[in-house]
């Protein structure tokens, strides 16, 4: 008889951040390959509980956690219940981080974005990560993913640039770390998309329009799909040989697009 390597059936599976974008599509996929799935989001709890909805339609169990991850007792008191609501957690994907980009952020000064994402998208990280991971290697086995950014690894001009190269280069150093740390018993990796299509991206300018397709080999925007189906590989048995990798989602990096000229506009800079 053959074996479905991606098979998740009887497996427990949390995934921050998935009350939309990116994180959705994961729980969502996660949950077609055969897993329960506990939903998360900081603060839109209609949000969570539209996956959740859809989770069920698919026949998996499914609940959903409110937390804001500025607060480290909110981090905690999340781990502990994601932890206590099936017993184990055999997934945990990391994908929860904050929109600077667009809606109220997007007019924060260069200072406060930073520390924000510094609380949020590294600290929390850490923290999370860290907790979950210690109970998943004591149960003996479990996958951890986490988010980085293709960008991360050559740089890029301007303030997002510099901000979310900073932040996700850490939590990318960070992840191989931890898979240190955590081996043999639980496997951990990173995904680091490139130019997803995302909210941001929906209304973004030609200028990043073309920057987009063009730095892509494949020549156009990623989906929130395509970073789920890396995630639940990376989850699923059939990556049990992949254990401290950063694995790139952007299409191929099309490296002849770093000899263009720096963005000057900063009504061209994705932080406006």
């Amino acid at each position: 008889m053959q074996t479905n390597h991606f098979c998740l059936a009887d497996s427990v599976a949390v995934v921050t951040g998935s009350g939309s974008g990116i994180g959705k599509a994961i729980a969502l996929q996660l949950a077609q390959a055969g897993a329960a799935v506990l939903v998360h989001t900081g603060s839109r709890q209609a949000h969570a509980e539209q996956t959740s909805a859809e989770i069920r339609r698919l026949g998996r169990e499914t609940s959903y956690q409110v937390a804001d991850f500025h607060d480290t007792g909110a981090q905690d008191r999340f781990c502990e219940q994601a932890w206590a609501w099936r017993g184990k957690v055999d997934i945990f994907v990391h994908a929860a981080g904050l929109d600077v980009l667009t809606g109220q952020a997007a007019e924060w000064d260069f200072e406060t974005k930073l520390q924000h994402l510094l609380e949020v998208d590294l600290v929390a990280t850490m923290r999370i990560c860290r907790n979950l991971g210690k109970r998943m290697k004591t149960s003996g086995r479990g996958s951890i993913v986490t988010l980085g950014w293709d960008q991360a690894d050559h740089g890029m001009e301007g303030d997002s640039g510099e901000m979310f190269t900073a932040v996700k280069g850490a939590v990318m150093a960070f992840t191989r770390s931890l898979a240190k740390s955590l081996s043999p018993e639980v496997r951990v990796n990173a995904i680091a998309p490139g130019w997803i299509k995302t909210k941001w991206g929906e209304s973004t300018s030609k200028y990043w329009e073309a920057r987009a397709t063009g730095e892509s080999q494949l020549g156009r925007w990623g989906t929130a799909e395509d970073v789920a189906a890396a995630a639940v590989f990376l989850a699923s048995p059939a990556a049990k040989f992949i254990h401290g990798q950063i694995l790139p989602v952007n299409g191929g990096f099309n490296h002849s697009q770093l000899a263009r000229g720096p963005v000057t506009s900063a009504s061209e800079s994705p932080a406006s």
